[in-house]
């Protein structure tokens, strides 16, 4: 009698193929949503706030850690060239062609690392805030149920949203502040 049982393959042994569901709040629109949105509020708050304030400084962290964490997925998805669920129904199909681009998951791992330095400056205070996790959670679903994804895919993607936002929320300054031209401290809001 075997000690472990899975449910799929991959490295944890618990990828399956998912059935495809695109339908009400799993629409593939819904999920573009959700990616430009998060970018919009980031770039925008950032740019209003400045970085003299509590919220323009995790804001400005909230970028460093969404372009930190979207250029390592994208190299992840070059390095791993793994095939994605509705192309293979095999999840231990790693380093195939170049067009194979399942892990990591570039979305998950971006809605992750925006709302992981919120959480960073802002759970003790209000722990309510702890609630923009569900939308990593809600995408990584979204993006199985698309049949684009492996349940590896998002958990990894998680994961590295998580270590890029910590890292990115426990600076003491953006590093995209000090990159710009004589910095950026004072936001749109302050200025007019």
């Amino acid at each position: 009698m075997p000690l472990f049982s899975y449910g799929g393959g991959g490295p944890l042994g618990i990828d399956s193929i998912r059935t495809k569901d695109e339908t009400g709040i799993w629409l593939r629109n819904s999920q573009y949503a959700l990616e430009f949105a998060s970018l919009a509020v980031v770039v925008g708050g950032a740019v209003i706030e400045g970085n003299e304030t509590r919220l323009g400084k995790t804001f400005w962290k909230a970028a460093d850690s969404m372009v930190i964490a979207d250029v390592a997925a994208q190299a992840g998805k070059l390095v791993f060239r793994r095939e994605r669920p509705r192309t293979s129904n095999n999840p231990d199909a790693w380093f195939k062609s170049s067009s194979d681009k399942s892990f990591p998951s570039g979305e998950v791992t971006h809605i992750t690392a925006i709302v992981t330095p919120f959480i960073v400056e802002y759970a003790k205070d209000t722990p309510a805030i702890c609630a923009l996790a569900l939308l990593p959670v809600y995408d990584g679903v979204a993006r199985m149920k698309s049949q684009a994804h492996w349940q590896t895919d998002v958990l990894a993607s998680m994961a590295l949203g998580v270590g890029v936002g910590l890292y990115a929320g426990n600076r003491s300054q953006s590093w995209l502040v000090n990159a710009l031209p004589g910095g950026f401290s004072v936001g749109y809001r302050k200025s007019f």
